[in-house]
């Protein structure tokens, strides 16, 4: 099939408040458009092919890289969301391609070492404007990719940049002045918002049992978790502990996400969203869990942060990324020569420090630790 002949399916089978392909504010540098693909699948294979994707393989989500094989990477953490995203769109007959892509785009400018190496760069930076990470996937995707002669970036289209930088979670809040701030999130970066926060707080959950920083006793206090337990005891009884927890995250995802959607339908009702102008011009967010699933959400979050994230085990890991990343910064700020002349290609007219958290955020987690190595270790070779 041709372009066109998506673009005509997405005016028949999408919904009129979806956002279609064709109707895109267009890209920052003129491009002749794709014959067989709309211009979000075209998007998606460019986020897809970058640089800065394969390397979110190596990059922590809770637990840093050599901490096992089994655990959530950046990268299997950015695929469980745009799974998630995927099926909420279908759902909602939003549009999928456009939902992919920002789900995929969305943890681009993560630094190694997760949320320990972002709050560490954020201090580092706050004379020269701190560091946000969905502003860093904004610089990735317009500027720090090399992959066209034409132009820096991957010149992804408005609407990706847009659901990039309106990214919102709890760990989540940039500025969108540059995106009309005053014109509410598409329905499609809202389902990447949620669908974030569903992923990482279950899947968090079932790390922490696989990694034995919880225990079912733990988790047994949760109202969710014990409901959805005695649910597949009762499908199941005679299935393993390790396995029943397997069966009950993959009830609470589906839990979520369909309380999601039922509500989120609610509301578009409700709200009269018949139009993507609609969507633009309320002042609600849309999308939303049900108001006792939000409870439960809510208690989720709070049991994983003092449970889990305050754990000694996970404290001594992000104490440790940011000493190593600390070091690093200020060992290449003492002394740009230790940088890698790509780390310097550009003149950044914001400083060397801005270079340097580049080329910092880019890095891996174990890129970091071997970089950390050569510089401190007096027998590793440089």
């Amino acid at each position: 099939m041709l372009r066109t002949d998506y673009e005509k399916i997405e005016r028949t089978l999408l919904a009129p408040y979806a956002f279609k392909s064709s109707d895109s504010r267009g890209r920052q540098n003129n491009e002749p458009r794709h014959e067989y693909r709309t211009d979000f699948q075209r998007d998606r294979d460019r986020i897809i092919h970058s640089t800065a994707f394969r390397r979110l393989e190596y990059k922590t989500q809770v637990f840093v890289n050599h901490e096992g094989d089994h655990y959530r990477t950046r990268l299997t953490h950015t695929i469980e969301v745009s799974q998630i995203s995927r099926t909420i769109a279908r759902a909602l007959r939003l549009n999928e391609d456009l939902t992919e892509a920002i789900a995929l785009a969305h943890d681009l400018g993560h630094t190694p070492f997760g949320h320990s190496g972002e709050e560490v760069l954020n201090e580092l930076m706050l004379d020269s404007g701190g560091f946000e990470h969905n502003q860093q996937s904004l610089r990735v995707v317009d500027i720090l990719e090399r992959k066209y002669p034409q132009f820096d970036g991957l010149n992804l289209s408005y609407e990706i940049r847009e659901g990039i930088i309106k990214h919102e979670t709890d760990y989540d809040s940039p500025s969108s002045e540059d995106f009309h701030p005053e014109e509410g999130a598409l329905l499609e970066c809202q389902i990447v918002n949620l669908a974030d926060e569903i992923a990482y707080n279950c899947h968090d959950l079932d790390d922490g049992l696989e990694a034995g920083l919880l225990s079912y006793e733990d988790v047994n206090e949760l109202d969710i978790w014990k409901e959805l337990s005695e649910q597949v005891k009762r499908s199941f009884p005679d299935l393993s502990k390790e396995m029943r927890h397997r069966q009950v995250i993959r009830l609470m995802i589906n839990k979520e996400v369909s309380s999601l959607v039922e509500q989120s339908i609610r509301n578009i009702e409700e709200f009269g969203i018949k139009t993507v102008e609609d969507v633009r011009n309320c002042r609600r967010k849309t999308l939303e869990l049900s108001d006792k699933m939000k409870e439960q959400h809510t208690a989720l979050k709070k049991f994983l942060f003092g449970r889990m994230y305050r754990n000694h085990r996970m404290v001594r890991m992000g104490d440790k990324a940011k000493r190593i990343i600390k070091q690093l910064f200020e060992t290449y700020q003492n002394d740009p020569w230790q940088l890698p002349p790509s780390a310097l290609r550009r003149k950044e007219p914001l400083g060397i420090k801005k270079n340097i958290a580049d080329y910092i955020a880019g890095m891996t987690d174990r890129f970091a630790l071997q970089e950390y190595k050569k510089l401190f270790d007096p027998f590793e070779k440089v």
